[in-house]
């Protein structure tokens, strides 16, 4: 099945188009708008759509090019492919609100092949430019583009960082106007202290200079929407700190931009990025987390399904997934500097590795077939193991839509 025509059906993209405005600009004008009137203030989160759909909200899909690219990433899909799915499932389940499709952390090095073969920074942005064509053909609405890192520099300057933004954005509207596509929106920035974004003084230096920047290209038009700031959280804490965000949000405001936080994953204080007026924020690795979990919970009650006999074979789903983790290697870049591989650390952050890692290996065919195994036997036995995992992530999705204040928004901005 494939469905012909725009991302999502919704409103809000017919508006976007007929005005030529980014979807995204207009969606966040009119939450802004709607925050200003009813004391508000809402925060963009990825989810997915069974849960956008519950909860009556618009959805970001945010794809890193280690994901999804034009050499197909580890999820097997070309940019066309997410797009093509993401359509297909909306008109699926009846879904009819706005669907945003973004490239996150675009830019040189950030593909794990980049930075393990060690290609030179000509190279490295040539591939970033191909994958931002790729992306504005299939029809994204967002850019991150994220030149922040650098195997060759220790402590990149931010004038290299604005340099290289600006060079991004440049070609990537030059590339749309030429192939007579709709404009997108862009951010900026990143939450790691690299890219000279953890101190106030850098995050102002870097929007004044972005701003003269894009003007000598004759772009001002392109400025991003979105801003990304350390806002406490990373890898290892789950704090937001809304002092810090609070700060970070008047600066981006005064600039006509949105403060945007990544590592949101587990964070314990959501309820405070609306509260501090927070423009959008990232979850992505907690659902897959979600995810394993629930798959360790069916591969348990198959256990017990086979010391009954009520099944002929195991599909050893935990055992197989495992072993395509390891054999993939992307487990090593979760190592902490004191850890030389997964023998020898303790099996509960050998495990906690595992459960990080599983999002590289889900198209593997190997963990396919045993997935299949798996809900075969359950199938069998009167269970339901898909809606199992699927509410299972949708949990944890909701958290979010609650917290954001992202209930019934399609319904109040007509959206839909």
């Amino acid at each position: 099945m494939e469905i012909i025509g725009s991302i999502d059906r919704s409103k809000l993209r017919a508006e976007s188009e007929r005005n030529g405005i980014p979807i995204l600009d207009l969606l966040m004008k009119k939450l802004k708008s709607y925050s200003r009137n009813k004391d508000e203030d809402f925060t963009i989160i990825k989810a997915a759509l069974r849960a956008a759909k519950r909860a009556k909200a618009p959805i970001i899909f945010a794809a890193t090019l280690n994901q999804v690219d034009i050499d197909r990433g580890y999820t097997g899909w070309k940019p066309e492919d997410l797009v093509r799915i993401i359509k297909e499932e909306s008109y699926r389940i009846g879904y009819k609100g706005p669907v945003i499709i973004a490239i996150d952390h675009g830019g040189p090095w950030v593909k794990d092949i980049q930075f393990t073969e060690k290609w030179d920074s000509g190279r490295a942005m040539e591939w970033t430019k191909k994958s931002f064509e790729a992306a504005i053909l299939a029809g994204y609405d967002l850019i991150h583009v994220d030149p922040t890192v650098d195997i060759f520099a220790d402590d990149i300057k931010i004038e290299t960082v604005v340099e290289r933004t600006i060079e991004l954005i440049y070609y990537a509207e030059v590339f749309r106007k030429k192939n007579h596509k709709l404009p997108i929106s862009y951010e900026v920035g990143t939450e790691e202290v690299k890219g000279g974004f953890a101190d106030i003084e850098t995050f102002k230096k870097f929007l004044t200079l972005m701003k003269k920047g894009l003007a000598e290209k004759g772009i001002s038009y392109a400025w991003p929407l979105f801003i990304v700031g350390k806002v406490g959280t990373d890898l290892h804490t789950t704090e937001f700190s809304a002092a810090i965000a609070g700060e970070l949000v008047k600066i981006a405001g005064e600039h006509n931009s949105y403060l945007k936080g990544h590592y949101t994953d587990f964070v314990v204080n959501p309820e405070d990025y609306p509260r501090v007026g927070v423009g959008a924020a990232n979850v992505g690795p907690e659902f897959t987390m979600l995810e394993y979990d629930g798959f360790i919970e069916l591969s348990n009650i198959e256990n017990d399904l086979y010391k009954m006999n009520k099944i002929a074979k195991k599909s050893d789903f935990k055992k197989i997934l495992e072993n395509a983790v390891i054999k993939s290697n992307r487990w090593k870049k979760w190592l902490r500097n004191d850890e030389k591989d997964l023998g020898s650390i303790s099996p509960e952050r050998k495990e906690l590795i595992i459960e990080t890692s599983c999002r590289y290996v889900w198209a593997v065919p190997a963990v396919r077939v045993a997935k299949y195994e798996l809900y075969k036997n359950l199938y069998d036995n009167g269970f339901d193991p898909e809606n199992w995992i699927l509410l299972k992530i949708e949990e944890g999705m909701d958290k979010y839509f609650r917290a954001f204040n992202l209930i019934n928004l399609n319904e109040k901005l007509g959206l839909s």
